[in-house]
């Protein structure tokens, strides 16, 4: 791709976003060097602690090295503790996907669903249950 004198190029960023009841979870998806941050604090601070590794399944099941040249910053808000967690866990799942598909190449994204949908499918695939009013 070609770029004029004093034009920047393209930046490659995708939005996605994971819901789980009331929460929601928006990531962006850049070129970076390996960060995920969830309202501006690392991932590894999340808390609650014993439900982190939810929010880390699709990083372990992907591998590290896909992440290494990723930043994902992901902005939640609305439901409880769980339910932003499964929020969060989901919009990741969904932003790699994206970025691949928009940025790498279609087989290597088809690769990487496969995998996700093979261990579960809330991963990329919102749940259609909501609250009923009173």
């Amino acid at each position: 791709m070609s770029t004029q004198q004093g034009q920047q190029p393209r930046a490659e960023i995708v939005q996605s976003f994971g819901r789980k009841r009331n929460a929601l979870a928006v990531a962006t998806c850049r070129r970076g060097k390996g960060l995920i941050r969830v309202n501006g604090a690392p991932l590894e601070v999340l808390e609650p602690a014993p439900l982190r590794v939810k929010a880390y399944e699709p990083v372990l099941l992907l591998g590290a090295n896909r992440f290494k040249d990723l930043d994902i910053r992901i902005k939640v808000r609305g439901g409880g503790y769980v339910s932003q967690i499964y929020a969060i866990r989901q919009a990741i799942a969904r932003s790699i996907i994206a970025y691949y598909q928009k940025f790498v190449d279609e087989s290597s994204k088809r690769e990487l669903k496969e995998l996700l949908l093979q261990y579960d499918r809330t991963l990329l695939v919102s749940d259609p249950r909501r609250c009923e009013p009173k």
